[in-house]
């Protein structure tokens, strides 16, 4: 079982601190076995304050830090010289010093403040809140942070922006540690979407529209049942019963993506899920979700993940009876 530990600071922000246990604490293999433990602790074992007006009681110290396979920093409002100064204290310095070589690290938020401070950004990719990406920039000049995305993966590493990006952030990790199928019933337990790109924007900077009857749900809900099908965004529009133009605003509006890039995004999920849970020829995979061709599989499926159809397959595939076209 992989072990998560998740570090409570002082300020620490509750609904943020709360991901980690929900998103990987739902996650099952095919028999009903949790994949993760997840253990929550505060740098000396107490109470922390919360960024709320209560305090929290953890049962362990950061030394379980070091026996765990991932951390998580959830954010803090009270990081003080880390954030001001660029500096950690020297309980959290000698309590991620202890952390083992190859232990995968992960940021929420303004979490990413203290990897960066601990000199695990320098020289990569890496986000927070849009509102804290120019500081964090400022502070900490070797890290190249990206202001705009929901969360970054660099492998070993991976932060997010605020708030609902540490959900599709801990998603995706799941995603990746063991299929889609998995994230997928993660999302389904926990009311929330299975997935949002993490390259998408963190916010759009127009007004949230207005509710209409005229909205895109429908329509996306019209085009995900017809994936395999060549779906052009004038049909989109069509079935919406709006023009081209119209439709393209409210979907950006809406989605945050163009139609024709939400679409890809959808038909390589698809293509992921089938991957996973049938044995059919990669040309077979590619049609059904609407890919046209294995050639193009690949390209998009390596794009997206960097792995090809058959690595992922044998990485992901689930145990079970085959499926055949």
């Amino acid at each position: 079982m992989h072990r998560i530990g998740v570090l409570a600071l002082d300020g620490v922000v509750p609904f943020e601190l709360g991901i980690p246990a929900r998103i990987f604490g739902a996650a099952r293999d095919l028999t009903g076995n949790a994949l993760y433990s997840v253990t929550t602790c505060s740098l000396d074992g107490r109470p922390v304050r919360a960024e709320a007006d209560y305090e929290l009681s953890v049962a362990h110290d950061a030394s379980v830090l070091a026996t765990v396979d991932t951390v998580v920093i959830p954010p803090s409002h009270s990081l003080g010289p880390i954030r001001e100064e660029g500096r950690l204290p020297d309980a959290l310095r000698r309590a991620l010093a202890a952390v083992r070589p190859g232990t995968r690290m992960v940021a929420i938020c303004t979490g990413s403040f203290v990897l960066a401070a601990a000199g695990l950004l320098d020289h990569r990719p890496a986000t927070t809140h849009w509102r804290e990406a120019e500081r964090l920039q400022r502070m900490f000049t070797r890290v190249r942070v990206d202001p705009d995305v929901l969360f970054v993966d660099d492998g070993d590493v991976l932060t997010s922006a605020g708030v609902a990006a540490g959900v599709d952030l801990c998603l995706h990790i799941v995603r990746r540690d063991h299929g889609s199928e998995v994230a997928n019933e993660v999302a389904r337990a926990c009311v929330v979407p299975p997935w949002r790109d993490g390259g998408q924007a963190q916010y759009i900077r127009r007004p949230v529209p207005a509710p209409t009857d005229n909205g895109t749900a429908p329509t996306r809900s019209w085009v995900l049942e017809r994936l395999a099908e060549p779906v052009t965004l004038a049909d989109m529009a069509a079935h919406a019963k709006v023009s081209v133009r119209t439709f393209t605003r409210r979907f950006r509006d809406e989605v945050g993506a163009s139609p024709g890039q939400w679409l890809v995004q959808q038909r390589i999920e698809r293509a992921r899920h089938l991957l996973e849970t049938t044995d059919w020829p990669i040309d077979t995979v590619a049609d059904r979700a609407g890919l046209g061709s294995g050639t193009s599989l690949r390209q998009h499926l390596h794009a997206a993940i960097g792995v090809a159809p058959q690595a992922y397959r044998r990485t992901f595939r689930a145990v079970g009876p085959d499926v055949r076209p």
